[in-house]
């Protein structure tokens, strides 16, 4: 059977006897990257979740799918398949290509900060650059010290959250988020990386449920636009739509958490928020604020940061525009 006609049937629903068609003429590991690697150049997939690129894709899912490290010894390229796992590479295979669903739904994990995470469809996928300045011990920013409270609000998985404990490791840290689903998920990612002594996974309104204060708040709130929400790619369609929209400009959270947020921070605290393609909104709305947008080595944008000193110093203005909103 050519490729053309391997490509078509693939493309219009794979039987089992196609699989086994397909399986018969793939034998290696190197076999289904190049297989993977076509089907997902022709059907032009969007990247975004993990990797940016076909290849890494095909890299990634085969050989998670196949349970062998994504640097595993080139040699084990050459290595044959199992008939049982010929068929399970394929079945991942039309996922992604089919449905369009993003490869690390299909594999159930996701990476953070260095750091593997167990993902489904209740939560976002972990791609925020926050990774990089907790990295950076949110440096030179966050003045605490030691740093005794985190908050992650609206955590979803508890990525962002549990990266910060392991970064603080005095710090206690709470993750927050209205969806008990995401947080079903959250606890999962708790039990994962043994944090269960410092982490506490909590079902909140943003603040409605906290009390207390924090020396730093990281937050990656819904921030999609009713724009952007029409014309997401597939692939983000199969994220919670309760974890994207976020009203028509993007920042209906955002408004709520700038004017609460130094309610809930130390004196000398932070607040880190993610806003991604509506930080042109934000600007828009706040023409008065000077915010501080972080720049990130490797990528990303949109994240700004503020002190307890400038949140108390607009508060006025961010209540106010709470208010005019909500008329």
């Amino acid at each position: 059977m050519d490729a053309p006609i391997i490509g078509r049937l693939f493309r219009e629903g794979a039987s089992s006897v196609f699989s086994k068609v397909v399986a018969a003429q793939l034998h290696t590991v190197r076999d289904y990257i190049r297989y993977a690697l076509s089907r997902f150049n022709e059907a032009q997939l969007f990247y975004g979740h993990g990797t940016d690129n076909a290849w890494d894709e095909a890299v990634h899912l085969v050989l998670h799918t196949l349970h062998l490290p994504w640097n595993a010894d080139a040699n084990i390229l050459d290595a044959r398949l199992t008939e049982a796992e010929k068929l399970k590479v394929l079945d991942n295979l039309r996922l992604r290509v089919e449905k369009r669903m993003p490869a690390p739904y299909i594999m159930g994990e996701a990476w953070f900060m260095g750091l593997p995470f167990y993902v489904d469809q209740r939560v976002l996928i972990p791609r925020s650059p926050i990774a990089e300045l907790l990295e950076n011990e949110c440096q030179p920013w966050l003045r605490a010290d030691p740093v005794q409270r985190v908050l992650d609000l609206c955590c979803g998985s508890g990525c962002i959250g549990i990266a910060a404990a392991m970064v603080f490791p005095e710090a206690e840290v709470d993750l927050v988020d209205i969806s008990e689903d995401a947080l079903r998920v959250a606890r999962k990612n708790i039990e994962r990386h043994q944090v269960d002594d410092r982490v506490r996974a909590v079902q909140s309104d943003l603040f409605e449920q906290l009390t207390g204060r924090y020396d730093l708040i990281l937050s990656n709130p819904p921030y999609v636009d009713a724009q952007d929400m029409a014309s997401l790619p597939m692939e983000f369609r199969h994220e919670p739509r309760l974890g994207l929209e976020a009203g028509d400009d993007g920042l209906d959270l955002v408004r709520i958490i700038l004017a609460r947020a130094s309610d809930y921070l130390t004196e000398q605290g932070c607040l880190v928020v993610e806003v991604g393609n509506s930080a042109a909104a934000l600007e828009e709305a706040y023409p008065e604020v000077a915010f501080t947008w972080l720049e990130f080595e490797h990528g990303g944008d949109g994240i700004f940061l503020m002190t307890q000193e400038e949140l108390t110093h607009y508060a006025a203005l961010f209540q106010e525009r709470v208010s005019a909103a909500r008329d």
